[in-house]
């Protein structure tokens, strides 16, 4: 075994890698941007200062550290690490889910209702989260069960259920308290998420949900029975149900999962600090579609997630930054498209692979 991976090249040991070609993907996505900024007329080291200063911070003049930019850089990332996930699990039972932005939306909403309906009470907070995450798990359950049982396809569910929850949204907001044409009355302090480590930023104690949903989702699908059902259901359905499996219980759970993660990204952008009132919203976030991307960089793997989420994250907060040094912001949206073009290439290194293998076995028949 040991001489058979010694004799294996460079070239073949990557394409088995998925976290090489992430990687590689990554870096070619951010290669083609440098070249962008290069042919607009810019220096790209602005480009790459921003990003930095995203990550870890700016000096002030009088020598203190500013982490504000950190802050914002891990407030951005935790819905797109919970999107991802939404994503993911899905995508682990064989399934696209496109409608966490519809599932997200619905957790938004709820958790905005109870805050704004609710008399107000130390830790209103909480039960906000708790009403996001099932209004989320109901909105991705409803495509889980036509998927299931009447094998409606998940992708024109999802899109579908996307508009209608927003628009959903939008009529019931201006049932609430206070409601004008954006915003509802102003959110009560009980029902916000407490800023933390760094107060100048978003960032808050919805963070430790956040890891909290990473755990779950490793512990579920890697230790668990269910876990094993849906990742056996996205192997082979047909071969899973032949063995006792029962695969409508793996694609509904995974929906129901899947809304539960996208619905508390909803709760934890609103609560989170940048939004002092209630929203009456008029178009999409797009957390949940950047969540698809999340989850294809992240291989549909807990860390993977978490570790794409942060990228995307870093992403986000360092378009101010670049505008700042007359850089164009597009010049991330193209990076993000890019990296997603060259992630979806896997199925071109599939082949590229299975081509090596097949000219590998055919000299060593000839050789004998």
């Amino acid at each position: 075994m040991k001489a058979k991976d010694e004799n294996r090249t460079f070239i073949d040991k990557l394409l088995d890698s998925d976290v090489a070609i992430s990687i590689l993907v990554v870096m070619l996505g951010f290669l083609v941007g440098t070249l962008l900024i290069l042919l607009v007329g810019r220096n790209p080291a602005d480009m790459f200062s921003s990003i930095t200063e995203s990550m870890f911070g700016v000096a002030k003049r009088n020598g203190d550290w500013n982490f504000r930019y950190v802050g914002e850089t891990l407030a951005y990332s935790m819905p797109y690490i919970l999107c991802g996930l939404a994503m993911g699990l899905p995508a682990r039972v064989g399934l696209f889910n496109i409608g966490a932005e519809g599932q997200y939306i619905m957790g938004m909403t709820a958790a905005q209702t109870v805050a704004l309906l609710v008399t107000p009470f130390p830790g209103l907070w909480f039960f906000c989260l708790i009403a996001a995450i099932i209004a989320g798990s109901l909105w991705g359950g409803i495509v889980g069960i036509l998927k299931a049982k009447f094998n409606v396809s998940e992708v024109v569910a999802t899109i579908m259920l996307n508009y209608i929850a927003l628009y959903t949204s939008r009529l019931w907001g201006f049932t609430l308290p206070g409601a004008t044409t954006y915003n509802t009355a102003p959110l009560p302090l009980e029902s916000k998420l407490t800023k933390f480590l760094i107060p100048t930023s978003n960032f808050n104690t919805g963070i430790f949900f956040v890891l909290l949903m990473v755990a779950i989702y490793y512990f579920v699908l890697n230790k668990t029975k269910l876990g094993y059902s849906m990742r056996a259901t996205g192997y082979n359905k047909y071969a899973a149900k032949c063995s006792g499996i029962s695969t409508v219980r793996s694609v509904t759970a995974s929906m129901l999962f899947a809304g539960a993660f996208a619905g508390l990204a909803g709760a934890i952008v609103l609560l989170g600090g940048a939004f002092p009132k209630g929203r009456i919203i008029t178009g999409m976030d797009n957390y949940g579609f950047m969540g698809i991307a999340v989850s294809l960089v992240g291989n549909n793997t807990a860390i993977g997630n978490l570790l794409a989420g942060v990228l995307f994250g870093i992403l986000k907060q360092s378009q101010s930054l670049m505008q700042s040094r007359n850089i164009p912001k597009e010049i991330t949206y193209i990076i993000q498209g890019l990296i997603v073009v060259f992630i979806s290439l896997r199925s071109g290194l599939e082949i590229v692979k299975q081509k090596r293998l097949t000219k590998k076995l055919r000299e060593e028949a000839l050789s004998k």
